[in-house]
């Protein structure tokens, strides 16, 4: 019963029969939000708060060791039985099987598309880098962010897609932490945003 996991005291399901999505609209959060939403699969999702440290609380790392959203507590895991999980990655490859969707068939597009979800574009430039005196860390990252983006952008030139014409995890992987990029961070300008048209197209698309 999901009443044997920790979590549930905090957050108790009011739909125990669901799966249990405890997660913020960070990056990393929406990723397994926007996979629930375009599979269809029931869910209840359960707001964890960084103001309050929800993510430290025993009943939450009770069951989520790691103390990192998103994290699922699934009724209906392998076998029929509850299965919790955290790590974003980790939850997309696992909601994409258990569903049958938004993972090519084919085992060499299958792993082709497993090594897109771990590819990883994040910024340091909202959180600390633009306060410090000695810009280097900073641009740092502002270099590796506009490598990465190029990898994206000739990846992108002759796809739809990161796999090509079909969305997939990897694609829910990716665009959210470009979006935070240029949005929320603010780093446009900063990387040269403008320059990677196809990832800018892909981005609107998304």
């Amino acid at each position: 019963a999901l009443s044997a996991y920790s979590v549930t005291r905090k957050w108790p399901a009011q739909h125990p029969e669901r799966l249990q999505l405890y997660s913020l609209p960070t990056p990393n959060g929406v990723k397994v939000s926007i996979l629930l939403e375009e599979t269809g699969l029931p869910y209840e999702a359960h707001l964890v708060s960084f103001d309050t440290n929800d993510q430290m609380s025993p009943e939450f790392v009770g069951t989520f060791p790691n103390n990192k959203i998103p994290a699922i507590l699934d009724p209906n895991g392998p076998g029929g039985k509850p299965l919790a999980l955290f790590e974003s990655g980790a939850i997309l490859l696992y909601l994409a099987e258990k569903t049958g969707k938004l993972l090519p068939a084919d085992p060499a597009a299958r792993y082709e598309t497993v090594q897109w979800l771990m590819w990883q574009l994040g910024f340091f430039h909202f959180f600390a880098g633009k306060d410090y005196d000695d810009k280097r860390p900073r641009d740092r990252y502002v270099a590796e962010s506009k490598r990465l983006l190029g990898v994206l952008d000739q990846r992108l030139a002759t796809r739809s897609w990161i796999m090509g014409d079909e969305y997939t995890i990897a694609d829910i992987a990716i665009f959210p932490w470009v979006r935070n990029l240029v949005e929320r961070y603010g780093a446009g300008d900063l990387v040269g945003y403008a320059d990677f048209t196809h990832v800018a197209r892909a981005l609107a698309a998304f």
